[in-house]
């Protein structure tokens, strides 16, 4: 029996493109068709499969997806997703359309979402097990799996707003799909600051390049003008549990393991928090 059609994906299928041919899409049961023939599943969690062939990545497995999931519904993150809905709201016009490129499980988008009544937001990313949440986060939400390293499944000007949080960035892409009074918000963590006790705790940890900012910079000059940059730094308190999720839903917990974590008994009880949110105007 095919998957039933998210509700969710029925206001947005005019803004996606065949990842094979470029072709529209159309809706038929438990899939999206391209004139082709070109066909892209709907999984029964309610995400459109549009990836196919090799991967350049896979995006987070079970265990990081339960994790980023755990940690986010503690609200320690809360703070980052308000700021992300108030440069939203100030780029965004009624019935706007949000891209969240490196989506996750969905829980910025979500909150997005959540504060502005009208919009509609899609969601892409390479992991199956994120989408399975993020198809269901949040009720005008669609999603779909997609590598953000390739080009966009979407027409040009698709997009009132792209959201790039704690994800990888294709400039060229996001300026495409970007509407020219459109913005782009990117969400990255500061050098030296941030989860600096977990680092310090956890030397293994995936340490944060030092010239990330210079990099994002020379990526985005040429297409982007920063328009706005908000730094939101500051400390929480952490259960155990909550410090081996925030190491489990990052890089690091490719090589790191809970059980290890556990036993370490060096897992610090507070984090500081510290990140820098942009907003683009396209040039």
């Amino acid at each position: 029996m095919p998957a039933v059609f998210p509700p969710a994906l029925a206001p947005l299928v005019d803004l996606l493109r065949c990842p094979t041919c470029s072709a529209d899409l159309h809706p038929a049961p438990g899939a999206l068709l391209c004139p082709v023939g070109h066909t892209f599943n709907i999984a029964r969690q309610g995400y459109v499969s549009l990836l196919t062939g090799a991967r350049a990545t896979s995006g987070d497995d079970a265990a990081m997806a339960q994790a980023r999931s755990r940690f986010l519904a503690s609200g320690k993150y809360a703070a980052i997703g308000r700021t992300l809905a108030h440069l939203t709201a100030a780029a965004l016009p009624e019935h706007g359309k949000v891209v969240d490129a490196g989506c996750g499980t969905g829980y910025y988008l979500a909150g997005v979402l959540d504060q502005l009544p009208e919009a509609r937001g899609l969601g892409l990313d390479a992991s199956v097990r994120a989408l399975r949440s993020a198809a269901r986060a949040h009720e005008r939400a669609a999603a779909a799996s997609w590598d953000v390293f390739r080009p966009f499944p979407l027409v040009d000007q698709a997009a009132d707003v792209v959201l790039n949080v704690f994800a990888p960035r294709n400039p060229a892409e996001f300026h495409r799909v970007l509407r020219r009074s459109g913005r782009l918000i990117v969400v990255r963590p500061t050098t030296h600051q941030h989860m600096v006790e977990l680092r310090s705790s956890v030397p293994a940890m995936v340490t944060i390049d030092p010239h990330k900012e210079r990099r994002l910079h020379q990526a985005l000059n040429p297409l982007f003008e920063a328009t706005e940059t908000q730094h939101i730094e500051y400390t929480s308190s952490l259960t155990t549990q909550e410090a081996v999720d925030l190491v489990g839903m990052t890089p690091s917990a490719r090589h790191l393991h809970d059980d290890d974590l556990l036993q370490s008994g060096v897992l610090p009880h507070r984090v500081t928090v510290s990140v820098l949110v942009t907003a683009y105007r396209p040039r």
